[in-house]
């Protein structure tokens, strides 16, 4: 390797914040790809912290993603999509730490209701008709 970085082959050395992230996701999931509470984490699921959660810093068994997980959704009640996009994580990371979340009971996660089990609209319209008629 050259003193200016470049190898004999052109490659070169990252430094610093050309490198990327330092903890891969697997590490940050201990190599785990699933959970137990994965088949309800879709997308739009809705991600709740717990009010008994407490201060989730001060539990030394949570890692950094943990606590900041925890943190968001104390906010407000957070989609699993949101919160893969505010800490710029993966989905299946996401779902893996939250499924360790609802394990140690500081989150819970709720899903929309189905657009199947909606009512219709023509029904809703008719009720509204039906109230303006009186």
């Amino acid at each position: 390797m050259s003193e200016d970085g470049q190898g004999t082959q052109g490659t070169h050395r990252w430094f610093d914040d050309d490198a990327g992230p330092v903890v891969r996701p697997y590490a940050m999931t201990r190599g785990r790809t699933t959970s137990p509470a994965q088949h309800r984490l879709d997308l739009i699921a809705v991600v709740i912290a717990e009010a008994r959660a407490g201060d989730p810093e001060a539990d030394r068994t949570l890692s950094p993603e943990h606590v900041d997980i925890v943190g968001l959704c104390r906010d407000s009640p957070q989609s699993v999509a949101e919160l893969a996009a505010e800490l710029d994580l993966p989905i299946g990371v996401i779902r893996v730490l939250i499924g360790d979340l609802v394990d140690d009971e500081l989150v819970h996660v709720t899903r929309p209701v189905p657009p199947a089990e909606l009512p219709d609209e023509s029904i809703l319209r008719d009720v509204i008709n039906g109230l303006r008629a009186l």
